[in-house]
């Protein structure tokens, strides 16, 4: 189970203040909802960077995002505090990895469902998810929610595909 507590003055510590996404892990309700929905601008304008930018990009943020979400967490002294977001970050990159940029309100909606997508399956954690879920360290926190970005990224191709033969 995640807490969302941060011990006082750990948000003076850079570590701490990365991987809670500067703070929007914080909310009281919902922060990797709160950490998600903040990583969709970010994602959206490296979208029209290319792909190769992008994938440059996710595979940064992950290595990164195993030391920055171990060091947070041992300063926080919990597992995988709920408040670290960094993961979710890394997670939705990996749903939307392959999205048009936004120029149409067609092109916003499939990165809504994206979201939607995400969050679904980063709560309900099916298998391998919940499996990395109990993994402890950075590379517990981040690779539940990389399989999650996975989970989505395969269904939300799938909608796509679906969507291209049927139109």
């Amino acid at each position: 189970m995640k807490t969302r507590r941060v011990p006082v003055g750990t948000l003076s510590n850079p570590w701490v203040l990365m991987a809670t996404g500067f703070g929007a892990g914080l909310t009281p309700k919902a922060p990797g909802t709160f950490g998600t929905l903040l990583a969709l601008p970010f994602f959206v304008v490296a979208a029209y960077a290319g792909w190769v930018t992008f994938a440059i990009v996710l595979i940064v943020m992950l290595g990164t995002g195993i030391v920055i979400c171990d060091q947070a967490a041992k300063v926080m002294g919990v597992k995988d505090p709920g408040s670290i977001v960094w993961d979710e970050f890394v997670g939705m990159g990996i749903t939307v990895f392959g999205l048009a940029p936004i120029v149409s309100l067609g092109d916003a909606l499939w990165w809504l469902i994206a979201f939607v997508l995400f969050r679904i399956f980063d709560i309900a954690k099916p298998w391998p998810v919940r499996y990395f879920d109990e993994w402890s360290g950075g590379l517990g926190i981040m690779l539940d929610d990389v399989a999650a970005g996975l989970y989505a990224l395969c269904c939300l191709q799938l909608m796509i595909l679906v969507h291209g033969l049927l139109s």
